[in-house]
């Protein structure tokens, strides 16, 4: 089959609309539903910040699983079963009327939210690519961000104008019938089913995969938690994805008071936007032997360049505070996109479903207390010091990222 009519470039369809509802209700919605919940019931904000911590930690722990289910179940009934889930959390958020109903909600959001999450879709990208999986993921991972774009007012207006109760069934309602139709029509394929090779291409043509070597490196799952790649790789998604959610949990606010209220607004939608350009740059124009590790801490280094932008532009310039948020903004998406991407290249085929799920999980369990921790260093530190600690934070992913390239003595 001619690589450009390639069946898996469907699949990347697929997982780009699986990604634009997992992110759009379960990682963009829970600031939302933490307001409407207060607004109805009145709740302390501790309170429903919690339930959003919970809600994110036990994603982790399913996320962790994911490769576990997917053997058992096949990934079309545990995708379906994911938005089933999570159509039914969030309509647990929206009805709760004591705390342990909200908790026992978060259990359902959490589940449900990362069998669309940024494993889910590395395990349903990555068969059907090689060669051309930086692009692939590429696609598909920006889903994410225009899930941001589309439900984070979306759901403001919905609940404004159907309260959180309706507009909970509605959304719930069309997610479920549009992802059972992708897991019916795309996901319950595979390549080998299908007679298909990697790519789309003809055989022969070298993929970036594991050496040789690299595939014998782990024989057991204890194992990798003594394996120096796996250490590091962990270390620097957890740390970045910290710094970024920590600190765009707070940059609205940060920017208000320089550009009003619906200019902060646009400021936050041309983040997003950077975000899919410098995703998408970076998954078409990477060479196939670049080394992906150096590859992240150029973005990374993008990155404290926004934040020392922004913190340069604690007085107002609002020219800097653009650079800034753009410049932040431009590696948001390849925090998500490239640890995956790294893993291909270092560890054995069949052990990077296991790597992605594991590095995700330990990633979504550190950033879920990302906003609070930020928010104590907003209140005790300098003006200016939100900025410096996500620099710093993402400086030590840089660290982790390099302390991976060198071999153990």
């Amino acid at each position: 089959m001619a690589a450009h009519g390639f069946y898996g470039w469907r699949v990347v369809g697929a997982a780009f609309v699986l990604a634009v509802f997992g992110w759009g209700v379960g990682f963009y919605g829970p600031p939302v539903y933490l307001h409407a919940v207060r607004e109805a019931r009145g709740w302390s904000l501790a309170l429903v910040s919690t339930a959003v911590t919970v809600h994110f930690l036990f994603g982790a722990f399913v996320v962790a699983n994911l490769p576990r289910l997917y053997r058992r179940f096949g990934v079309p009934k545990v995708t379906k079963a994911g938005a089933c889930a999570l159509a039914a959390g969030v309509a647990g958020w929206a009805l709760a009327e004591a705390p342990w109903q909200l908790f026992l909600a978060t259990l359902f959001s959490g589940a449900g939210w990362v069998a669309m999450g940024a494993a889910a879709v590395n395990a349903i990208v990555s068969p059907w690519f090689a060669r051309r999986r930086p692009a692939a993921l590429a696609m598909a991972y920006n889903g994410a961000s225009i899930g941001g774009v589309v439900f984070s007012p979306l759901w403001v207006a919905a609940i404004a104008q159907l309260g959180f109760p309706a507009a909970a069934l509605l959304v719930g309602v069309v997610m479920v019938l549009a992802v059972w139709l992708l897991a019916d029509l795309f996901l319950a394929r595979s390549p080998a089913a299908m007679g298909l090779l990697p790519d789309g291409e003809a055989a022969g043509i070298a993929a970036p995969e594991a050496p040789a070597a690299a595939a014998a490196a782990l024989p057991a799952p204890a194992a990798l938690w003594r394996d120096h790649r796996f250490l590091t790789l962990s270390a620097a998604m957890a740390l970045s994805l910290f710094a970024q959610i920590g600190l765009i949990a707070h940059l609205f606010s940060v920017l208000v008071p320089a550009l009003g209220a619906a200019s902060a607004g646009i400021a936050m939608g041309a983040a997003t936007a950077a975000a899919i350009a410098g995703r998408t740059l970076v998954g078409w124009a990477m060479p196939a032997g670049a080394d992906r590790r150096l590859v992240a801490c150029a973005s990374y280094a993008v990155q404290i360049a926004g934040s020392g932008a922004l913190l340069l532009a604690a007085d107002g310039n609002v020219p800097l505070l653009l650079l800034g948020v753009l410049l932040f903004g431009a590696g948001i998406g390849n925090a998500t996109s490239l640890p995956p991407l790294i893993a291909q290249v270092e560890f054995a085929r069949a052990d990077v479903p296991r790597v992605v799920a594991l590095i995700v999980a330990l990633a979504q369990g550190a950033y879920a207390f990302a906003p609070a921790a930020f928010g104590l260093v907003r209140e005790l530190a300098p003006e200016g010091g939100l900025f410096l600690a996500a620099a710093m934070v993402q400086a030590l992913a840089i660290a982790a990222f390099l302390a991976g390239r060198r071999r153990p003595v």
